[in-house]
């Protein structure tokens, strides 16, 4: 009869210690998917914004003093007369023009950078394509074949889908009312989409300030131009032809400069915000789908 008793609680301590270990590779299997989305997040993350800057700056420098300033550029070689090409020109435009150059450079790298970092966070396939047949696998019940898709998509929206399928799974297992269940999956959703996102938005807004600070600079520019233009007809005697076209280069130079790198970042930056909201799309409809169909094939 003792013998009895000691099996008997024999079996319930090992049952006891089996549960918790199960609990743990549970909480442990959780703890590494969100440490694998945190680190696609990581990979994803572009080049810093300053470091672009500084770059641009030291190039623009470089080609307003080596570039458009040599001899040829200018009537008798020397940089004080006419520019002869547009290069002379530019010079004439004054310390405003790296600045703006510096600018535009910003944009271009800045946008490269975007186009490359945004199509890995988009994935291999087709998105759309992505998105309907992991709907389809979801509809026939097979989340193997979903996750599978995820791991052939890769990039930023697969990452997310993927750590919801696993959640789904999960939630299958949990003794949790039915609501409470979809409540999780809508949560570690949302928990994966932070981490994600802010690497498909980085420097986007630095873009964005672009748009506007380059027109600004280049009426800034022109202003300068202008103001150097008034006080060539000012002088007592005969106009200064020199000094007149040097403002009024300035003027057109510095407009036509800053035009060009706001407009630039302007499209750049509808573009870019378009590609974002159409990952968002379709992580928010695969979101929709793993709720839906859990609500609709469980009962809890």
């Amino acid at each position: 009869m003792q013998a009895k008793k000691w099996d008997i609680e024999t079996k319930r301590i090992l049952k006891n210690k089996l549960s918790k270990l199960k609990r743990t590779q549970k909480f442990m299997e959780t703890k590494r998917q969100s440490v694998a989305t945190k680190t696609e997040g990581k990979k994803s993350r572009g080049i810093s914004a300053l470091i672009v800057i500084l770059v641009s700056l030291i190039l623009a420098e470089c080609f307003y003093w080596f570039i458009l300033r040599q001899p040829q550029n200018f009537d008798g070689g020397n940089y004080d007369n006419h520019p002869v090409n547009l290069l002379g020109t530019m010079y004439k435009g004054g310390f405003v023009v790296p600045i703006i150059l510096t600018l535009l450079l910003t944009v271009i790298i800045l946008s490269v950078e975007r186009f490359f970092a945004l199509a890995k966070a988009k994935g291999k396939g087709n998105l759309i394509d992505f998105v309907y047949n992991v709907k389809a696998d979801l509809r026939k019940g097979d989340i193997a074949s979903a996750e599978s898709r995820c791991a052939k998509q890769r990039g930023s929206v697969a990452a997310i889908v993927d750590a919801g399928l696993k959640k789904y799974k999960e939630m299958e297992t949990q003794n949790l009312p039915k609501e409470a269940k979809i409540e999780e999956i809508k949560a570690e959703i949302e928990e994966a989409t932070a981490l994600q996102l802010p690497s498909m938005q980085q420097n986007l807004p630095i873009i964005a300030t672009i748009s506007t600070l380059g027109t600004l600079m280049g009426l800034f520019g022109t202003v300068l131009g202008m103001i150097k233009s008034f006080q060539a007809l000012g002088t007592a005697g005969a106009v200064d032809s020199v000094a007149l076209s040097v403002g009024i280069s300035e003027a057109l130079v510095n407009t036509a400069c800053g035009i060009a790198t706001g407009a630039l970042a302007i499209i750049s930056y509808a573009y870019f915000s378009g590609k974002i909201d159409n990952m968002t799309y379709a992580i928010d409809e695969m979101g929709f789908a793993l709720t839906q169909t859990y609500a609709e094939t469980h009962n809890s």
